[in-house]
């Protein structure tokens, strides 16, 4: 007690600002539960597992811990499982997950030599037992950045169903043989509760659903609030009640009255129609989440050092996919876990470890490549009934990786691709003062674009980049005659796609070479300002790679626009060989009898470059529903490329502080420190002022405005390209042969970037492995010609 003591002043009471963590230790996976339980520092309130407690010390000297020990209490075998009554796991009324109970275990621990005092105990320091009760009763670090279970939002009552005035007109509804009174649907109708009429719903991003009436009547009368036929039940509750004013689905306390106003006795209903929210559930039974995750089949569980598997956090399968595939780079392996021990990563680390990405990283990859945590559970998982893994959490490096973001800081579900993009950005940023560490350059690679004006002379523009994002040419299907022989037969029978069995689909198949072929295939550039014309005219690009990465990334666009600009994700087929050749996509540079354009660039040409919107673009938006002010920053914001690239960005976007910011097209005085950091990437200072003008300042907008642009900065960036030798970042970016092996897949189910479930397959030891959230097991059936991200590792010649 005495030595306690004599360490007073190293023990805090914790305030409420201080965050406080108990449940993980800051440098590995250990928690209460671990072997050697978590080790607490009445400090800094940083949390250490045993064997790592005395790096702390060493590096600190703070000598009090609190030690946490979590042990399982024993539980009958044979209690009852209650049924689920909510869509949750862990929460009352949700699914058992059948974990088991715990019961915690307290001391007092005194470093270096580990001594051991009881607590509670009267016999402790005041100040000791108020630090330890407040640390004890205080919400974790970690529960504060982690929603605690994944359940459905709850819905609010309608301000609208309080007050909502129905109009006397007569009309009865039927109890069934509803349809559309605009149009001939007789499904996915919403009956409006103020006038009666029954209109079809809005038009889903797949093409199926309405043709937009019932939100159209709702914007000619603003009559607010409509239900879903087929979904009125004697359970009130659970119809689908939507209010537009407040764009979501609500709750109507007054619904039984406002139905009997139309005749409609809701005792008698019943149930024919999906909510919404079962629709998205029913996604769960469709083909690609069945193919893609294997389910059904009995997949030997696969345990040891780079088979471990990550829990998923809420909608965090995107981070997990990506994660399991990085590390299983040689570059991601290099840096942060055969090169760089825990230790080291904690002695660089700033006070609290908790916020550097580089320790993060290290925690990360040590825990999946250790084989410290690759232990199966004891039990089969109870939804699946697959053996599944512990696996780890990885909730301190996603606070720390999405630090500032605001859409990787939510529990929403993200773009894998967007998250990979913004992992190699915190990477390389972290990694500036060592750019021979950084790991990922191995992704990196030059991209060239020639442009051939109709003058005969030509542009080139390089730019690196760390993925080739694929458009699928659907024309150059293998399996066409099938493909027309299965769209007559559904057209002869009427069926539909999802009243089909799996195996009667037929879906196009395209080759991978077709892909690539498209990527490099010439392409006409409209209103092109020629320095040669000194006027618009039409040019031809072609694009090229300038260096091949250690580690060559696809991206499948698999989110087009169908006919009748309707969003809709492609259900195809991508012939994906094991081995790829992309030697031919190489960049043959300036060639012998070409002319470069002359550099000169008009500044009437800089102000015709001011953003505008396209109003075609913009007209498709609105027509979906979105205001007109969104839809022509959108257009803005993706260059007008396309309806498709404008909705991908608006749908990102929604909750940006300055989204309904009017636009600004600014052009006078530029930002000194905005010049300077455009010359900073290697951009002359008078190209600069130029883009960052016809940009109105934007730094982002003034890099594309750059290099669309490629004539206003040839004697800086295209010079360098019209004869063999390479600019210094060329130099630094990794090259070779351009053969490549596919070693890693990552596939999305759902029918947006956005939402679905998102599972890696990963070549590892000779043999496919299926990376599923917790679950790791050998795949059977690795569904190569069904990926979003494809991942190739350079062969050695």
């Amino acid at each position: 007690m005495e030595l306690l003591r004599s360490n007073l002043s190293r023990v805090q009471i914790p305030e409420p600002t201080h965050r406080i963590y108990k449940h993980e230790c800051c440098l590995s996976f250990d928690t209460p539960r671990s072997e050697g339980g978590l080790f607490v520092d009445m400090n800094s309130f940083l949390a250490f597992g045993k064997d790592y407690v005395a790096w702390n010390y060493e590096k600190t000297r703070n000598p009090v811990y609190l030690h946490i020990k979590e042990t399982p209490k024993s539980v009958p075998e044979d209690r009852p499982l209650k049924k689920p009554t909510l869509l949750a796991i862990g929460v009352d009324g949700g699914f058992d997950n059948n974990e088991p109970e715990y019961e915690e275990s307290y001391s007092i621990v005194i470093l270096p030599d580990f001594v051991s005092l009881p607590f509670p105990s009267v016999e402790l320091p005041e100040k000791v037992r108020i630090a330890v009760d407040t640390v004890l009763s205080a919400v974790g670090a970690e529960k504060r950045e982690q929603v605690a279970a994944w359940t459905a939002e709850e819905k609010k009552v309608s301000e609208h169903a309080l007050t909502l005035q129905q109009i006397e007109s007569g009309v009865v509804i039927p109890p069934s043989g509803w349809k559309c009174a605009k149009c001939d649907k007789t499904e996915n109708l919403w009956l409006n509760l103020t006038d009666g009429m029954i209109l079809c719903g809005r038009k889903n991003w797949d093409g199926t659903g309405g043709n937009n009436h019932a939100v159209e009547h709702y914007k000619e009368t603003s009559y607010p609030l409509a239900v879903k036929l087929g979904t009125i039940t004697a359970d009130l509750e659970a119809a689908d009640v939507y209010s537009y004013p407040e764009d979501d689905s609500v709750l109507d306390p007054h619904l039984a009255q406002h139905l009997a106003h139309f005749g409609i006795d809701f005792s008698t209903m019943q149930k024919t129609e999906m909510t919404t929210a079962e629709r998205e559930l029913d996604q769960n039974t469709n083909f690609d989440w069945n193919r893609i995750q294997e389910s059904g089949k009995e997949l030997v569980p696969v345990c040891g050092p780079g088979f471990t598997g990550l829990v998923n956090l809420g909608n965090s399968c995107y981070l997990a996919a990506t994660m399991q595939i990085l590390f299983s780079t040689h570059s991601f392996i290099s840096r942060y876990f055969s090169h760089q021990s825990l230790k080291l990563a904690f002695e660089m680390a700033p006070a609290d470890p908790t916020l550097d990405l580089n320790m993060q990283l290290t925690k990360l990859g040590h825990g999946l490549l250790s084989g410290k945590y690759s232990i199966p559970v004891a039990e089969k998982d109870v939804a699946t009934g697959d053996v599944r893994q512990e696996g780890i959490p990885p909730r301190m490096f996603k606070s720390v990786v999405a630090a500032g973001h605001a859409e990787f800081s939510s529990m929403r579900q993200q773009d894998a691709l967007d998250f990979f993009l913004h992992l190699l950005d915190k990477v390389e940023r972290g990694n500036n003062m060592r750019p021979d560490l950084d790991p990922s350059r191995s992704f990196k690679f030059g991209v060239e674009e020639k442009i051939l004006c109709s003058s005969g002379k030509v542009s080139y523009n390089k730019r690196n980049d760390c993925i080739l994002s694929l458009n699928i040419p659907l024309q150059e299907a293998i399996n066409k005659d099938e493909l027309e022989a299965f769209n007559n037969q559904k057209a002869d029978k009427g069926l539909e796609e999802n009243n089909m069995s799996t195996d009667e689909i037929v879906r196009p198949r395209v080759p991978l070479e077709a892909c690539l072929a498209t990527f490099s295939s010439p392409e006409q550039i409209r209103d092109y300002y020629s320095t040669a014309l000194k006027g618009k005219t039409t040019a031809i690009k072609t694009t090229s790679l300038t260096s091949f990465p250690d580690y060559l990334v696809l991206h499948m666009r698999k989110f087009v626009m169908e006919a009748g600009w309707v969003p809709k994700k492609l259900d195809v087929y991508i012939d994906v060989p094991d081995v790829i050749d992309i030697s031919h996509m190489r960049s043959k540079g300036l060639q012998p009898g070409e002319e470069l354009l002359p550099d000169d660039v008009p500044e009437e040409a800089v102000e015709s470059a001011q953003p505008v919107a396209n109003q075609e673009i913009v007209a498709q938006l609105v027509s979906m529903g979105f205001s007109q002010l969104h839809c022509q920053k959108a257009a803005i914001n993706t260059s007008n490329t396309g309806v498709e690239e404008a909705m991908t960005w608006l749908l990102s976007h929604m909750d940006d502080p300055d989204i309904d910011t009017p636009i600004s097209h600014q052009t006078s005085d530029v930002d000194q420190s905005s010049v300077d950091t455009l010359i900073s990437f290697g951009f002359a200072e008078e190209v600069a002022r130029k883009a960052l003008k016809a940009s109105g300042g934007d730094i982002e907008k003034a890099t594309d405005w750059i290099f669309n642009n490629p004539n206003a900065s040839v004697s800086d960036m295209d010079v360098s390209s019209s004869n063999s030798a390479q600019t210094p970042a060329e130099s630094e970016l990794p090259d070779g042969g351009g053969r490549y092996k596919l070693f890693g897949i990552v596939s999305h189910m759902g029918t947006s970037t956005h939402c679905g479930h998102y599972v890696a397959h990963i070549l590892k030891e000779g043999r496919w492995v299926i990376f599923n959230d917790s679950k790791v097991g050998i795949s059977t059936n690795p569904p190569k010609d069904m990926g979003y991200l494809y991942f190739f590792q350079r062969l050695d010649n």
